[in-house]
């Protein structure tokens, strides 16, 4: 017996992608068997289980058609659907999902049901996200502002052990311990000033978002060992500073977002003060009865405690205890609230996925109690709608907690398909179930970042030289070779075009735009090479943040990806009805960006129905293409991408095939 059944097919499953609570879904299973089945049934759950009877709808090209229409829950969560098939001899067949995305072709007895989520219908996303550019900056590696040489000695009378470069542009220190953390104890003196000093670079570039790695008082150069939530680092300024730049930020149309860790804080912070630095008797590991020991779990104090990953510089803390609450989300002066306060616009949540879902839910209503324009976006790796961690499905996407989330899986494809890792077709389809489960206030509002401080230099993964191969004492001497220089930098521009012309804020990584190489942590967090550009990588960085600035078809647009071939991939931006995808008044219009990663030049076809009637599209490099017999044909250059934009719409095609009935 065979059933057939493509949630990502808007004839087999209408609406297609997630739906707001209290919708209603209509869908559909084919069969190419002529004697069967006797009956086909529709099992669901969401909490419970329920079963609704398909009716017959009749044949087409040699296919019968069965169809079901339900009512998805009332309440946000996720709906699982399959297909049970009853034949007249008694026999049966199940229908369930091709794999763990939970979308696409169906597949004979797979344990893996259907997804639809159902968000809820209140669910509101900052509308400035779906426009934003952003940039990640690590302060300290950015640039040391003019006239604030004292503040490089702003930590010398409370840490120990602190270390400043003397040159720029040296390489970090490496100085790692038996367990191989780093104890990022080296310095360079980037600081608040020398990022307000260059915000007409970053406007000028198209920046529209400033994301900070942390900038509270910490041990390390990178910050993610909170010393105080409360202090801005001395080696950064300090809390005036902060207001200053964000004001002046504002003023030319830039937000600041902060990092927030709240899984874990630094031994050595005032709260847990494992060397002292804070006095004899202050912290949980020093004092028995200080008011941060709930705060901290001790299997048998003071040397015996919960950490992160292992590593006993970041003891982690309880999320849910009430003090610890108060003292980060819903006190007067809260963590959350105060620094939204002093001019920060929301919060990218460090390892959101390990924090409880109560908290995370806490922190959002929080937030939006001082400013329901700030956002509060989370790390998560993986597919954000159904993450599984510490042994429970999570679903970030519901309304409820994250506004949106880091873009890994993009991220992640994009590699594997410009290194021929991964086909167009597999990409396109692992996109397509990605931009299905995610609710459009969410999908739009994604961070798509190429490159990160978590990660070597996206330079260098595109080159095929990433320098994880070698001892990582060596890592500091490594360099591209100037044939893998071209070729990173040629995948590099393909990369940046998709990520640009797809929902969500691309991210760039401070300096990836300056054609910074650098391997793995730290060699991937090295100092911004001012007047070392490479100014050719920067103008192109310009141009494609600007070509999405000014279409927004490529910010709004209704999203479909496409393979014309193996090593083609595409992406189809649309608005039409005079509506964009989030429902706001907008022109019609289309795009298409084609990226082709071999090296011979591809030659692309496609309708005029695949693009909503266009009669004519203009290039971004004002090339014109006429429509012929019904269809344009694009040449795409090998190792390189287009993207094309209508002139004319036509009356189009029905793209979701509403109306149709088999």
């Amino acid at each position: 017996m065979i059933l057939e059944h493509n949630s990502t097919d808007a004839f087999y499953r209408y609406p297609l992608g997630a739906l707001a609570a209290g919708s209603q879904v209509r869908l559909r299973v084919s069969t190419p068997d002529p004697q069967g089945p006797e009956t086909i049934g529709l099992r669901v759950w969401d909490g419970k289980e329920q079963h609704f009877p398909l009716r017959p709808l009749g044949a087409r090209d040699g296919k019968r058609f069965f169809e079901v229409q339900v009512t998805v829950s009332d309440k946000p969560c996720l709906y699982w659907y399959c297909f049970e098939a009853r034949c007249a001899d008694g026999s049966t067949a199940r229908l369930g999902a091709p794999d763990d995305s939970g979308c696409g072709v169906g597949r004979m007895g797979a344990g893996t049901d259907f997804q639809i989520t159902v968000y809820d219908p209140a669910y509101r996303t900052p509308a400035w996200m779906y426009d934003a550019v952003m940039y990640q900056i690590m302060v300290d590696r950015f640039c040391h502002g003019e006239g604030t040489d004292e503040l490089l000695h702003a930590k010398d009378d409370l840490y120990d052990r602190v270390e400043l470069h003397e040159n720029w542009n040296e390489m970090p220190w490496l100085n790692a311990s038996e367990n191989g953390d780093n104890f990022a104890h080296d310095f360079f003196g980037g600081n608040l000033e020398g990022v307000r000093q260059k915000l007409p670079y970053l406007k000028a570039l198209g920046v529209s978002v400033l994301y900070f790695n942390p900038i509270f008082t910490a041990r390390t150069n990178h910050k993610y060992d909170t010393g105080n939530y409360m202090q801005i680092d001395p080696m950064f300024g300090d809390e005036a500073k902060l207001r200053q730049l964000c004001k002046e930020a504002a003023q030319m149309g830039i937000r600041v977002m902060l990092d927030g860790v709240f899984s874990h804080v630094g031994s050595d912070s005032v709260y847990f003060n494992r060397r002292g630095t804070h006095g004899e008797h202050v912290g949980a590991y020093r004092d028995p009865d200080s008011p941060y020991r709930k705060w901290f779990t001790f299997k048998n104090w003071p040397d015996d405690y919960d950490c992160w990953w292992g590593f006993r510089t970041l003891p982690n803390v309880n999320e849910m205890d009430e003090d610890f609450r108060r003292y980060i989300l819903n006190g007067e002066d809260a963590v959350v609230k105060h620094w939204l306060r002093q001019g920060a616009g929301g919060w990218r949540l460090d390892v959101a996925d390990e924090l409880p879902m109560e908290f995370l839910r806490e922190l959002r209503r929080e937030v939006k109690s001082v400013d329901s324009e700030a956002a509060v976006l989370g790390e998560v790796w993986e597919d954000a709608s159904h993450k599984v961690s510490y042994g429970q499905m999570r679903s970030y996407v519901l309304g409820d907690t994250l506004d949106s989330a880091m873009n890994y899986p993009l991220r992640e494809a994009l590699i594997a398909f410009l290194m021929d890792n991964k086909t167009a077709g597999v990409v396109a389809r692992d996109m397509t179930a990605l931009q299905n489960n995610y609710p459009k206030p969410f999908l739009y509002a994604l961070m798509n970042l190429m490159g990160s401080h978590d990660r070597p230099r996206i330079l260098n993964v595109l080159a095929g030289n990433d320098g994880n191969d070698i001892p990582r004492d060596k890592r500091a001497e490594h360099a591209l070779s100037p044939e893998e220089r071209m070729m990173g930098k040629l995948r590099e521009r393909m990369m940046l075009r998709m990520i640009v012309s797809v929902p969500g804020m691309p991210c760039i990584y401070y300096a990836d735009e300056a054609g910074m190489e650098g391997c793995a942590d730290p060699f991937c967090r090295r100092t911004y090479p001012w007047g070392n550009e490479d100014s050719q990588l920067i103008s192109y960085y310009r141009g494609m943040i600007a070509m999405r600035s000014k279409n927004q078809v490529l910010r709004t647009g209704e999203c479909r990806f496409i393979a014309p071939c193996d090593d083609v991939l595409g992406v189809i931006r649309t608005i039409s009805g005079g509506a964009d995808a989030l429902g706001r008044s907008a022109q019609d219009a289309c795009a298409v960006t084609l990226i082709n990663r071999s090296a011979r030049e591809v030659t692309v076809y496609l309708t005029a129905q695949d693009l909503s009637g266009a009669q004519e599209l203009i290039s971004d490099r004002d090339e014109v293409f006429r429509v012929r017999a019904g269809a344009f044909s694009i040449p795409v250059a090998g190792m390189h991408g287009v993207t094309c934009f209508a002139r004319q719409i036509g009356d189009g095609a029905d793209m979701a095939e509403e109306g149709q009935d088999a």
